[in-house]
């Protein structure tokens, strides 16, 4: 993959219609995207050399997201707004440009607003996987 600009990478969330629909949440200017898969260890006392041994396919996978920015405009702050009060799983959509988009159900875990006097209103939020997600290369 080659380098990459950071201000390509898209942060969207589906707006609940049929079919869906995806709106760009905003201009985030910093983000991380996390994929963790946690692993079972099945190692005993027959374990060759006594050399740990993990599970395959055993492990419970996650994804986070974390992002810091400006908002885009009023809708886009009212459904993140909203899906952090109703604490309900959204379809949200992750893309990074020339190597896959990810997409699947997301709660917003933290919401944090902020400014100074003589700038613009800033956020952070945080998602974490609610269910399965998908991963396809582009």
């Amino acid at each position: 993959m080659a380098a990459q600009a950071g201000k390509d990478m898209l942060l969207k969330i589906g707006d609940g219609g049929s079919p869906q629909a995806f709106v760009t949440v905003a201009g985030l200017r910093a983000r991380t995207i996390s994929l963790n898969a946690r692993t079972i260890d099945a190692t005993d006392g027959d374990s060759a050399g006594r050399w740990r041994e993990l599970l395959a396919g055993a492990g419970v996978r996650s994804a986070s997201v974390s992002g810091a920015g400006v908002f885009r405009d009023a809708a886009s702050d009212a459904l993140v707004r909203d899906s952090f009060f109703s604490q309900t799983a959204r379809t949200w959509r992750l893309v990074i440009p020339d190597f896959a988009q990810l997409e699947g159900p997301f709660l917003v875990s933290a919401l944090e607003y902020a400014g100074q006097h003589d700038g613009e209103a800033a956020f952070a939020l945080t998602l974490a996987s609610a269910g399965a997600v998908s991963v396809t290369a582009i």
